[in-house]
């Protein structure tokens, strides 16, 4: 072989091959993300088809109805905590966090006779305040999420029960709050206001993880903080907004269960934390942070709801159901440790 044989690839042609291993890369990754997206998808149809077989009355209207009702809560919570998780972060407190603004609800429709859309927005907006707190904590302070949402959230069931005086708020004098959540948009529709509601949040939650420089510095700072800093974004500031839109989710999750239940619990909000996240992880989305989608947090949603349901309506025991939950709580955590080593050697 001669010299010339030998000749360096030049900056054109390099920059060439540098440009289609990007675009390979990407495109594996989307491959990838699809069909995890797929695969939770099969095990929310399997688990549909088990319980349908195990039950006739599984899969009947009205029951499929309350299973769809039932996810909206854990729902809105993961989708929030589907944001935190990308950046490689974590949120204890949306369990006790919800409880706090169910309570903030009550106070100003029930104790202040404010309007409804301001008891509302009072819940929103008290969720956003936990969520700042927690992005302060954790951006400024460099307190770790984990121990940041966890102080967070025992102050936030303190505060519930606190404000509360540990009893229940009913909405007896807001006889319309109720319809928020179980109000049916047309006459004789099986599904209730909720549902709608989570689907649509959860439509535009997609749209800002995908479309808005809020999820694209989310993903950004998931997949390398140190390098999103280095390019000139204020990373503390942007985890900060993050964590705040996370508890606008917490917030409406929190107004929801109220509506629902038409009172507000301020001791009702433990353990909805780790069904959030389990949602979450099931959906796809990668504990190992800069992986996630707003679908997969939606089928994982359905899936835990599912399984809940089917588990009650074949008589298995409560403290079964605990343990058939755990047990996929912790499939889904070994199967993304699977999917990172797997990337790692690709």
């Amino acid at each position: 072989m001669s010299l010339l044989d030998k000749t360096p690839t030049s900056g054109a042609e390099a920059a060439h091959q540098s440009t289609s291993g990007s675009t390979a890369t990407a495109l594996l990754s989307r491959v990838r993300s699809s069909l995890q997206q797929l695969l939770a998808f099969g095990s929310l149809i399997v688990l549909l088809v088990f319980f349908g077989i195990m039950n006739s009355r599984f899969l009947l209207p009205s029951n499929l109805s309350d299973i769809l009702l039932s996810t909206v809560v854990i729902g809105l919570l993961a989708l929030g905590a589907t944001f935190v998780i990308i950046t490689g972060g974590i949120d204890l407190s949306v369990g006790t966090g919800m409880s706090l603004c169910s309570v903030m609800t009550g106070v100003v429709l029930t104790y202040m006779g404010m309007p409804l859309w301001l008891g509302v927005l009072a819940g929103v907006l008290m969720g956003a305040v936990i969520g700042a707190v927690n992005g302060a904590l954790i951006s400024f302070l460099k307190i770790p999420p984990f121990i940041a949402t966890l102080a967070t959230m025992m102050v936030a069931q303190g505060l519930a029960l606190v404000v509360s005086g540990t009893k229940p708020i009913y909405f007896t004098s807001t006889p319309g709050f109720s319809n928020l959540a179980l109000g049916k948009p047309i006459a004789g529709l099986v599904l209730p206001n909720a549902v709608f509601i989570f689907f649509a949040v959860a439509v535009i939650a997609g749209l800002i993880l995908s479309k808005t420089l809020l999820g694209r510095y989310t993903f950004s700072i998931g997949s390398n903080e140190e390098a999103t800093a280095l390019s000139g974004i204020n990373v503390h500031q942007w985890k900060l907004w993050i964590y705040t839109a996370a508890g606008a989710f917490t917030g409406l999750a929190g107004v929801i269960i109220a509506a629902r239940l038409n009172s507000a619990q301020p001791g009702q909000g433990m353990g909805y934390e780790l069904q959030a996240i389990a949602a979450v992880v099931i959906g796809g989305t990668s504990l190992a942070r800069g992986k996630g989608s707003i679908v997969g947090t939606v089928i994982g949603a359905l899936i835990m709801s599912v399984l809940t349901n089917g588990l009650r309506i074949i008589s298995v025991p409560q403290e079964w159901q605990n343990v058939a939950i755990g047990a996929v709580i912790l499939v889904a955590v070994y199967l993304d440790m699977l999917r990172r080593k797997d990337r790692a050697a690709s």
